[in-house]
């Protein structure tokens, strides 16, 4: 026969509520946390559990919910926001008959840890509780469900702030929302939870009240971390806790080995990888699925996201965006590759150069104030100031190919589809109509460009 130990576990993350105080059309779990959705970082949490499943109970605009997620989590519908007891109730179908755990999570305290979730699980099947929950015990207990036990310390119930009388709003011991429950006794004490309080919901948090007087063991457990408590009701919160959890990444990225000029002015989300010996100046934003290699140099004013970054590159004042920029290279300042630019080994992008779904081959050079959009350039080009290619003629984006060893004068502007041959050159102003490909080893110049001839070129 199966012990307590051996039940599984499902997870069950409320996310329907719209956040009312968030002002937004976003629902709230949706908005960002350290570079990704708060309850992505919940819902990673609880994966570290192994759990048999997670179910996300949505509701407003559950389609956003749903597109993030696509089929790694478990849906179920709340279509009428009435607390958060009839939230899990929407779960019934579900877990009938299932006779395992079930963890129970707002989708609104992301910085909860797997230490605590995993004391709260261990201690729910080693004493073979009908219900566990987490307990705190804060300075300031404002905004919270306070904790009523008896005198011999045991938990009685969950009031809500606005129904607690004076002397039970002085209590500091409070509920911060993280339950393990017992699967059928949970569904049992929900069909007795009614809707008698001051905001006419029915709350998840009177089922403690209920499994208690029906004789039900309800165990808890204290942390004593508000830090991980903390819950996402207004854009003040969104920036604390987004606050904290990049502190958290800054810190195990300089016990790894990395270099932060200054953490307080230095944003790097949970996604990023960063390699030993980077140094990262101020006002540097590193997000998305990043990488970034050994001894590369990031900053200041500098905005990466999406990106694979070499080893000893250095970018200034730049925007970067979904590109590769491999070993060795330079780019900035005030460069913006935009997405599917890639920028091979030992390449120099300058002040003001903008690249976009282009490839720039080893050892080329894009100095100054060019546009590289659409465009294949070889390796060893040197491509003069002020250069465009012009990609879209109004109708369709077209194609540039600049092979090995060209060199571009300054102000040149290649009309595309062209082509310009291998060790070509190109005067300064010259412009390139489409489909007039310039040969190897030619020289072209003029308005309309033409090529030179040898004595041309001396003169």
């Amino acid at each position: 026969m199966a012990t307590k130990k051996e039940k599984p576990v499902v997870c069950a993350i409320l996310a329907a509520g719209q956040g009312t105080r968030m002002k937004s059309q976003t629902p709230k779990v949706l908005h960002k946390l350290c570079g990704k959705p708060m309850i992505d970082h919940i819902v990673q949490t609880t994966k570290k559990l192994e759990p048999a499943r997670v179910y996300l109970i949505v509701g407003f605009r559950e389609e956003l919910v749903r597109q993030f997620f696509g089929d790694g989590v478990y849906y179920i519908t709340q279509s009428q926001q009435l607390g958060t007891g009839h939230a899990v109730l929407q779960a019934r179908d579900e877990l009938f008959g299932y006779k395992g755990d079930v963890l129970v999570l707002y989708g609104d305290v992301p910085l909860v840890t797997e230490a605590t979730l995993r004391s709260l699980l261990d201690r729910h099947r080693e004493t073979c509780a009908s219900a566990t929950l987490v307990t705190t015990r804060v300075k300031n207990s404002s905004g919270f469900g306070r904790v009523v036990r008896n005198r011999s310390g045991r938990i009685v119930k969950i009031v809500e702030e606005k129904d607690a009388t004076p002397a039970q709003r002085r209590i500091r011991e409070i509920n911060p929302g993280m339950y393990c429950f017992e699967a059928p006794s949970l569904l049992d004490a929900l069909t007795e939870v009614g809707a008698s309080n001051k905001q006419q919901e029915y709350y998840l948090t009177d089922v403690i009240e209920v499994l208690v007087k029906k004789g039900k063991k309800v165990e808890t457990i204290t942390t004593a971390d508000e830090i991980e408590i903390l819950q996402v009701n207004t854009r003040k919160h969104l920036a604390q806790v987004n606050r904290i959890m990049h502190e958290r990444v800054l810190e195990r990225l300089m016990n790894d080995g990395v270099t932060i000029i200054d953490p307080k002015t230095t944003f790097v989300s949970e996604t990023v990888k960063v390699e030993q010996d980077v140094t990262i100046y101020p006002f540097t934003y590193i997000e998305g699925y990043t990488h970034v290699g050994a001894g590369t140099i990031i900053g200041p004013q500098t905005y990466i996201t999406d990106s694979v970054i070499g080893s000893n590159v250095v970018i200034v004042m730049s925007y970067i965006s979904s590109s590769i920029i491999r070993d060795n290279s330079r780019v900035g300042p005030y460069s913006h590759l935009r997405p599917e630019a890639i920028v091979g080994e030992n390449v120099h992008i300058g002040n003001f150069v903008e690249v976009k779904k282009s490839v720039i081959d080893d050892n080329s050079k894009v100095n100054h104030l060019s546009y590289i959009g659409d465009a294949k350039i070889g390796k060893n080009v040197n491509i003069g100031a002020g250069t465009i290619t012009a990609n879209y003629d109004g109708v369709k984006k077209s194609e540039t190919v600049i092979e090995d060893g060209a060199s571009i004068g300054s102000g040149t502007v290649l009309i595309a589809p062209v082509r310009v041959g291998k060790k070509a050159v190109t005067g300064a102003g010259t412009i390139v109509p489409k489909s007039h490909d310039i040969p190897p080893n030619a020289v072209f110049a003029g308005v309309p460009a033409r090529e030179l001839k040898p004595h041309e070129q001396n003169s």
